[in-house]
């Protein structure tokens, strides 16, 4: 009876709480939130914006075009909250866009974490969401939830593969029978490839361009595997020597380039992953193939670059973008059943 009068009083949140992205799924509705996680910030005080501009979509569309006074911040860096305050004033704002009603307990909120993650940065990660107005919260890794957010058969007697590659983070996890067999989480993804982008056109044209810029190359005209039709892209810039604002037309070919090494981190995470199965694990993989999730995964064939480095046939999973906070949300709606997999405030991070 207790539990039942909770239940109605308190509301539960699933969130895939983002280098680049926050979203937030509510059981038995779906995904109800999907913002940039971006704060914006007055530069001297670190005082967050007033009015409606501060958080999420609004706060994206300042990057590149504020005062010096405004700086937008992204709290979170490489999967890990680089900002606790900021963090925690993002996550406040988040959570009471996604409640249903302003009455009542604070939400249970279910946050999964990357893999990579220190018992430190988890407890960072339990705080802020309790000082942002949750009354319980859970983790769960990342690798899981986007398992079962892809409806991988992760509780059958069969290997499952997942790769999560997001804006900050890689996660990559074979699970068998529930559990995870083998895993590898590293600090790369989005956020290093546009980087490696952007290091790419300050050594090869002497260009500065943003870290904007340089992801929407990656999306507009960015490849792993060769094309039938190379792509070309412009994108605009400043030259690193006079400082006056000059165009260049890159390729596919060079984007792929540029990309190399931190695709290449991406193969060795998934290959350390392997040599942790048993052969017959393996056996499994070469029927089942990997799953790519994330943000990073929708580069152009990169399924087919994966292939041809590991041997196993690799696909898109159709709902990469939201596969981790629909797992949070299965995991919420099946507590009983995938309970064993979750850390709690309780446990000793």
């Amino acid at each position: 009876m207790l539990n039942r009068l909770l239940g109605l009083l308190r509301h539960d949140l699933a969130i895939d709480l983002g280098t680049a992205n926050t979203l937030i799924s509510v059981p038995g509705e779906g995904l109800v939130l999907n913002e940039p996680s971006v704060v914006a910030v007055e530069k001297q005080s670190r005082r967050i914006l007033s009015g409606g501009c501060a958080v999420g979509h609004l706060a994206r569309q300042l990057l590149g075009r504020t005062p010096e006074s405004i700086v937008v911040v992204r709290p979170l860096r490489e999967g890990v909250i680089a900002d606790f305050r900021l963090c925690e004033a993002m996550l406040r704002y988040f959570i009471r866009k996604a409640r249903r009603s302003s009455w009542g307990l604070g939400p249970r909120v279910l946050i999964a974490v990357p893999g990579c993650i220190t018992p430190v940065e988890k407890r960072a990660v339990y705080n802020s969401a309790q000082r942002a107005g949750a009354s319980e919260v859970l983790l769960l890794s990342e690798a899981t939830a986007a398992a079962l957010g892809a409806g991988l058969p992760i509780a059958e007697p069969v290997a499952s593969m997942i790769c999560d590659i997001g804006g900050g983070t890689t996660d990559v996890a074979v699970m068998c029978l529930s559990s995870v067999v083998a895993a590898k989480s590293i600090r790369v993804g989005g956020d290093q490839m546009d980087e490696a982008i952007v290091a790419y056109l300050r050594q090869h044209y002497t260009l500065k361009i943003s870290m904007g810029a340089a992801e929407r190359l990656r999306v507009d005209a960015g490849s792993a595997y060769p094309l039938d039709e190379e792509l070309t892209e412009e994108v605009c810039g400043v030259d690193a020597i006079s400082g006056l604002p000059r165009r260049v037309v890159i390729t596919s070919e060079e984007l792929r380039e540029a990309l190399a090494d931190p695709l290449t981190r991406v193969i060795d995470a998934i290959k350390a992953t392997l040599d942790g199965c048993t052969p017959d694990l393996v056996g499994d993989l070469v029927d089942n193939g990997i799953v790519l999730v994330g943000g990073g995964a929708l580069l152009r064939c990169l399924d087919r670059y994966i292939t041809e480095q590991t041997g196993l046939p690799a696909r898109l999973s159709p709902d990469a973008l939201s596969a981790v906070a629909r797992g949070c949300q299965i995991c919420l709606e099946q507590l009983s059943r995938w309970r064993s997999n979750l850390e709690s405030s309780d446990d000793d991070f």
